[in-house]
């Protein structure tokens, strides 16, 4: 499997890199009948809650009803491959890549099929913890399958739910599912087969606020007077935090970096870089919280959102007249 690609090694990321602060309009939004998107620091909580501490605590992973999978879904750039990997490194685990591209032209036919998944089930066993990993998450449910496409998205379909049963209550193994269109996917198969659900939203202003800081100087640059970062902020609104470094990294380079102590940073520099990326716009985060909304959790979180109902008046009493 090693030789396949299919027991990878994870890069080591830590869960307190992921940069991102709470929401702090989230009381005021729901007081206005508006369900906040969770916050990035939700997000790194839930992570820990859903994967990190079942995985690696035996104790833990003992007392807590079992987590079978988990999605990560968002928008590009909002780093869900990185908390997948931050679970990994947090935990110990290794790591199985069942990606449709990474499988795809290994183990050919039914019979090879079955021997892959037999052996990752088996290997995963021992080797425990472990994390399984779907990259595309929604390909594998998906309605209708590209043409053209030669990864056979669909190829798992009917084995994943089989996995999934061969996981008893003293294994320490997480599938992890990331989308970044779950909206494609035949809803019912895919909300049964990933049990937790996590919605990684665009960062706010406070989340960009720091990030922007984190990333300029975690890539060699120096945060002076002459740098507005309130502005860098303010203008943007909708870009992911793949978007920011994404900037960063092409604006700091190596002569740039050489130049600062003469000319400070300024953040005009990065309006240039910026204006080559497509933000993520408000509608299609809102395709994501109305999805969210059709799923069992979705359904559950907005039931007990709802605020309780008035008790009636007791029957036999009629009001006093004025």
């Amino acid at each position: 499997m090693v030789q396949q690609g299919v027991l990878v090694k994870c890069p080591q990321v830590w869960l307190k890199e992921y940069i991102g602060d709470y929401s702090y309009l989230g009381t005021t939004l729901r007081q206005a009948d508006i369900e906040p998107m969770p916050s990035l620091s939700d997000v790194r909580q839930l992570v820990a809650l859903y994967g990190i501490l079942p995985l690696g605590s035996q104790v833990v992973h003992e007392n807590i009803p079992q987590i079978k999978s988990l999605l990560l879904a968002g928008p590009r750039g909002v780093g869900k491959k990185m908390l997948m990997q931050a679970i990994c490194t947090e935990t110990g685990a290794n790591l199985f890549d069942l990606t449709a591209g990474n499988i795809a032209g290994k183990y050919p036919g039914k019979s090879g099929l079955s021997m892959l998944i037999h052996m990752v089930t088996k290997v995963a066993k021992q080797l425990q913890p472990s994390v399984v990993f779907i990259g595309d998450a929604e390909k594998t449910f998906v309605k209708k399958a590209p043409k053209g496409d030669k990864t056979d998205p669909k190829r798992l379909k009917k084995d994943l739910p089989k996995v999934l049963k061969g996981f008893k209550p003293e294994d320490r193994i997480l599938l992890v599912g990331t989308s970044r269109s779950p909206f494609d996917s035949e809803l019912k198969p895919f909300v049964k087969t990933y049990e937790k659900i996590v919605l990684i939203p665009r960062p706010d202003y406070a989340s960009r606020f720091i990030l922007w800081k984190h990333v300029i100087m975690a890539h060699g640059g120096i945060i002076t007077n002459h740098l507005d970062i309130s502005s860098l902020t303010k203008i943007t609104d909708g870009y992911t935090q793949g978007h920011i470094v994404e900037a960063v990294k092409y604006i700091l380079s190596e002569r740039r970096i050489a130049q600062l102590p003469k000319k400070p940073l300024g953040a005009v520099e990065f309006v240039s870089p910026l204006a080559r990326i497509d933000p993520i716009y408000k509608e299609e985060e809102e395709a994501f919280k109305v999805w969210y909304l059709k799923t069992p959790l979705g359904k559950k979180r907005l039931e007990a959102c709802k605020p309780p109902e008035e008790e009636d008046e007791p029957k036999g009493k009629k009001k006093k007249k004025k």
